[in-house]
């Protein structure tokens, strides 16, 4: 079964409100698939996102580093991952993603899941970004549930 959240956001600050209010909400242990183009506002989520696990650090795209790190409180973490110069799951698997995908006291953050899809679990949350204008974003929310 599938749970399906809609947003429509006119701004970088109205998509940063949108992803503080679901970090909020959000459990530790959770994996967040950021798919959308370039330039659609994936990272622009997860800076939102950040803000709204407390986190004060400036979180901007891992593209070169491909994972950032962020602790946040009583020992939490958020990971946030670019996965665009990765070709595969092989790849992503030598620099130990398992390690970071699996993690109970860290929220997942990956931008370009589709490079790794056969080894991400199912029960993952789909945040989907599109472009609709320069501004305005339709921001597609879905969790599966088993």
């Amino acid at each position: 079964m599938k749970d399906i959240e809609k947003y429509f956001t006119t701004s970088e600050q109205a998509t940063e409100q949108v992803a503080f209010e679901i970090a909020q909400k959000m459990e530790s242990g959770s994996l967040i698939a950021l798919i959308g183009n370039l330039g659609t506002g994936k990272t622009v989520f997860a800076r939102g996102f950040a803000k709204g696990l407390g986190i004060k650090d400036i979180v901007c795209s891992p593209t070169f580093n491909i994972v950032r790190e962020y602790p946040y409180k009583n020992n939490k973490w958020m990971y946030h991952m670019d996965l665009y110069r990765i070709n595969d799951s092989a790849a992503a698997l030598s620099f130990g993603i398992e390690d970071y995908i699996n993690n109970p006291d860290a929220i997942t953050l990956i931008e370009w899941p589709e490079r790794i899809s056969d080894i991400l679990p199912a029960d993952m949350i789909s945040v989907e970004i599109k472009r609709l204008n320069d501004t305005n974003r339709e921001i597609t929310i879905t969790r599966q549930t088993l």
